[in-house]
């Protein structure tokens, strides 16, 4: 295995990059990559001229990053000593720490609504500034656990295909039923890991449907009188975010589960 490839950071290994650029003839995109022990970073940048002194696989697996081509990137990370096993749990902790980073903004977005609706005296502008602001970054947080688990199916699809194809290829009854009770295990964690992310996945909207609509209201009531009447879609709010909340939990639970299940294989 090659040093610079033993590690994958989650985040590069659940996200497709694709190139923002078009290459014409007269410009040659060239791929700048840094390599470490820990980590992988990509850059494209555009030069006029020929600079192509970066080894062909690296290159490939690099384009293939960019141009989101799941099936022969998996396979050009496995000749660069990277497996899908790996790149699994790569994105299953990549998902498992959004959702966690996604259920404390919703934590802080359901804080921040109980300060407007208990808002006195002061700048209500500043108060919606505020608020809108946060259900901006709860949208991408919520943006980012839907990306997130996307990539983690992703990658399961193509494991799970490829040990199928290689449990027939076993010449021994043994091996071949060892592989395949190995699998059936796998397969069920698996099944109950993605089923609880789906499950937490399917609160975010309940909880963003109430923020989104308080933050319009606001937007047009800037006065506190108004902001008072809010008090009355305080449980509403809050019982969504709780429900969001509890999911997420049990999510992250799974996910360490999964995790410690393949690491102790």
């Amino acid at each position: 295995m090659l040093p610079e490839f033993s590690v994958l950071t989650s985040a590069w290994a659940g996200i497709a990059f694709k190139p923002r650029m078009d290459c014409s003839k007269s410009m040659i995109c060239m791929l700048q990559i840094r390599f470490s022990t820990e980590s992988l970073g990509i850059e494209l940048l555009s030069k006029n001229e020929p600079h192509m002194k970066i080894p062909l696989l690296i290159l490939s697996a690099a384009i293939l990053v960019l141009s989101g081509c799941s099936t022969v990137y998996y396979g050009t990370m496995e000749k660069l000593g990277v497996h899908k096993r790996d790149i699994m749990v790569d994105r299953v902790k990549a998902a498992r720490d959004t959702q966690n980073e996604a259920k404390q903004q919703f934590l802080t977005a359901m804080e921040q609504f109980k300060d407007v609706v208990n808002f006195q005296d002061g700048d209500l502008e500043k108060q919606y500034n505020k608020l809108n602001a946060t259900l901006q970054k709860s949208e991408s947080e919520a943006a980012a656990v839907r990306s997130r688990i996307s990539a983690v199916e992703d990658v399961s699809d193509a494991l799970f295909s490829e040990w199928r194809s290689e449990i027939k290829q076993y010449s021994s009854d043994t091996l071949r039923k060892a592989s395949q009770q190995k699998y059936d295990m796998t397969r069920v964690k698996y099944k109950e890991l993605i089923a609880a992310m789906k499950k937490a996945e399917s609160k975010l909207e309940p909880a963003l449907d109430p923020l989104r609509d308080q933050v319009l209201f606001m937007k047009h009531n800037l006065n506190a009188k108004a902001l008072a009447g809010l008090s009355g879609e305080l449980i509403n709010v809050q019982t969504n975010v709780d429900r969001l909340v509890n999911e997420m939990e049990v999510a992250i639970a799974q996910a360490d589960t999964f995790i410690a299940s393949l690491q102790t294989e």
